[in-house]
Order: C-alpha cells, then structure tokens, then sequence
C-alpha cells in the first residue's frame, strides 16, 4: 500500500498542490464576495437588496456541477473567456461558495443589536461606516463556526474541478488507473490527504473562537 504513494509521489504532490491553490484562492475570493453581498442584502437601497437576494436564490439552489460547466463550455460561447481551465475552477468555486458566504455573514450581521447600527447613524456615520466599523467586526466573532464549515466544503468541492480538466487531487485515481495501480490504496491516501488539509481549518476554527470569544 505504501508503494502506491512512494512510486506515485509526484502525481499526489502536484495533484494536492493545485487542490490547495485552488482553496486558498477561492476561499479568498469568496470571503470578500461574500461579504459585499452580504452588504447588499442589509442595504436600505431596495434595488441592492433585489440584486443581492437574487443572485444568493439563483447560485445557492443551482448545482456546482452546472457552474463549472458554464464556464467551462457556456462562457467561452459568450465571448466570455479565461486564461486556463484552472481560473475557471477559481471564479466556479468563488461564485458558489460566495452564496453561501453572504447568508452566514447576513446571519452574523442580524445578531447585532440594530441599536448599535442607529447610534452610529445618530453621529453621522454612513450606511458603509456603520457596517464595516461597527457590525462586520461583531458580526464575524459570531459566524466562525459555520464559516469554518462553509470553508471545509470549499475544499472538498475543489474535487469536481477533475471533471474539467484540471489535475488536482480529484483528478489522481484517473491517473493511477491508467497506471494499473491499485484504486483502494489510492482512494486511502488520497482521503489521508484531504484529512492533512483539513484538520487544521479545524484546529484554526477553534483558535478563532477562543480568540473571538466574548468574556
């Protein structure tokens, strides 16, 4: 079972590498897009909140599958095109996981106290002070928990980019196939892998929430 790992080395490292470019990329971009949707749904500017709670209904109840396959095969019809099927895995996985990003921090956000908002309004604070001085910062002490979880699927979903092309860790029981290697061994260390990338988003969580917890 170890041979499977030692004499296929580079093929995990290469494959795991572009899984965890592909995360921290995404999980990047998802957090800041997340959270100016979030921004949109709070607004007091009505059209803001239509947009904001149209694309979260659209992109939340649609299957990641179809998102990558409109912009791996859509896009490109619509004069829509990027430089690699990789950054089409990045802007996939950061339009879905976004939707899901903004409902947790609008959560987040509605667990203020909105006394707080109208007191900061009262000395002359705007609608973006307010939210990015006052709330956001309380706000995200509260949401550490189920954004660590929205994260951690984040990863796993980055698997559904071997289906288009791109050599991630999804993509490494095809290659070993082809080699004639054992898929059970493989199927374990590739599990094994994920659980190495994963338990410290777990350990980060906890950290946070002593960190970010209210005496």
């Amino acid at each position: 079972m170890l041979s499977v790992l030692t004499d296929n080395w580079e093929l995990f490292v290469d494959g795991f590498w572009t899984t965890l470019r592909l995360f921290v990329i995404a999980a990047v971009l998802s957090l800041a897009l997340g959270t100016l949707l979030a921004g949109f749904r709070v607004s007091p500017v009505p059209a803001m909140r239509a947009i904001g709670t149209g694309y979260v209904n659209v992109v939340r109840n649609t299957p990641l599958t179809l998102v990558f396959a409109f912009l791996v095969f859509g896009a490109p019809k619509m004069q829509i095109s990027l430089p690699t099927f990789f950054w089409s895995a990045v802007v996939a996985l950061t339009l879905y996981t976004s939707a899901f990003v903004c409902e947790i921090v609008r959560s987040g956000i509605n667990t203020i106290s909105p006394g707080q908002a109208e007191a900061a309004r009262s000395v002359g604070m705007t609608f973006i002070q307010v939210l990015g001085i006052v709330v956001l910062p309380q706000a995200f002490r509260a949401i550490v928990p189920p954004l660590t979880s929205v994260m951690i699927a984040l990863l796993k979903n980055t698997t559904i980019a071997a289906g288009f092309s791109v050599a991630e860790a999804g993509a490494i029981p095809a290659v070993m196939a082809e080699r004639g290697q054992n898929q059970m061994a493989t199927l374990v260390w590739i599990t094994i892998g994920f659980l190495i990338l994963i338990i410290p988003l777990v350990f980060l969580q906890r950290w946070a929430e002593r960190r970010t917890a209210v005496a």
